[in-house]
C-alpha cells in the first residue's frame, strides 16, 4: 500500500507500514522489531521532514522520551539548516515571528515546542522552561503549548500559599 500524501520513496513508507502494522502485537520482542523498522527508515532518509515527523509520532506515543527527543532535535536542527535559521535567540525570534504562518517555520516550533516538553518528561525542567519561554514569546495565538508547558512547570503563587 502507498500512501500518496507522503513524498518519500517506496521502500521507506513499506518499512514505515511494516513498524505500524506490528503496533498491536504484543509479544515482548515487538517494540524491538517496530523499532528496527523506524530507525531503518531513519538511516535511509535522515534529511527528510515527513520520515523524522513519522518517527517522532512513533517514539512518542510509544513513550520512548529520549528518541523522541532525539528526533524532535533533528527536525529543528534540519529545518534551521534548510532554512538557514540563525542559532542566536535573539537573531532568529524576529524571523519567526515574520515567517510564522510558513509550514515549515510552524514545523519548527512544533518541534521545538515538543523537545521542551520532552525535556520536562526526562525531568531536565531548567532547560524545559527556557525552551517554553521563548516559544511563549512568540506564540501570540498559543497554538504552540508553551504556556500549558510553563503553566505545569512553574508553581504560582496560590500553589506556594496552599502547601504551606
Amino acid at each position: 500500500m502507498v500512501v500518496s500524501w507522503l513524498s518519500v520513496s517506496e521502500n521507506i513508507q513499506h518499512l514505515l507500514e511494516q513498524a505500524v502494522s506490528q503496533w498491536e502485537t504484543t509479544s515482548p520482542s515487538q517494540p524491538l522489531i517496530e523499532q528496527a523498522f523506524i530507525e531503518q527508515a531513519l538511516i535511509e532518509s535522515e534529511h527528510d521532514l515527513e520520515v523524522l515527523v513519522a518517527a517522532y509520532r512513533y517514539y512518542f506515543y510509544r513513550n520512548n522520551n529520549p528518541m523522541a527527543l532525539v528526533v524532535a532535535s533533528k527536525t529543528v536542527e534540519l529545518i534551521q539548516t534548510q532554512e538557514c535559521l540563525p542559532q542566536d535567540w535573539m537573531q532568529l525570534k524576529p524571523i519567526l515571528l515574520d515567517r510564522i504562518e510558513d509550514p515549515v517555520i510552524r514545523l519548527y516550533l512544533n518541534a521545538y515546542s515538543a523537545s521542551g516538553l520532552l525535556l520536562a518528561k526526562l525531568g531536565e525542567i531548567e532547560r524545559a522552561k527556557a525552551i517554553a519561554t521563548q516559544i511563549q514569546a512568540i506564540d501570540l495565538r498559543n497554538e504552540f503549548g508553551a504556556t500549558l508547558i510553563l503553566d505545569i512547570l512553574t508553581p504560582s503563587v496560590e500553589d506556594d500559599d496552599e502547601a504551606n
